[in-house]
């Protein structure tokens, strides 16, 4: 994830959009000046919050995006609502 470019976390997040019917939001700011600091954040936490119908689906996806192996990866989704990566945008964008 950390070589990743930020085309290839764009690609990445659209494929879990499409595949699992969820979307991605970032946070609303509820006041002026946390505005400024939604506007500059740079690291952001991917969260599985539920697994549905499609268990091995997921599994496969967070192997993907983690580099876990099989056992890993499922103990991770059978943990579900779990922080599955964090992802350091701004390292990315310098590359």
């Amino acid at each position: 994830m950390k070589e990743s470019t930020v085309l290839e976390l764009n690609d990445l997040v659209k494929a879990i959009e499409e595949e699992f019917g969820v979307t991605a939001a970032a946070p609303v700011a509820a006041a002026g000046g946390a505005e400024s600091a939604a506007a500059e954040q740079t690291e952001f936490t991917v969260e599985l919050t539920a697994v549905g119908d499609a268990k091995i689906k997921v599994i496969k996806a967070v192997r993907e995006a983690t580099g876990l192996g099989l056992k890993e990866a499922k103990s991770l989704v059978d943990g579900a609502p779990a922080a599955i990566k964090k992802i350091f945008l701004k390292k990315t964008l310098k590359q």
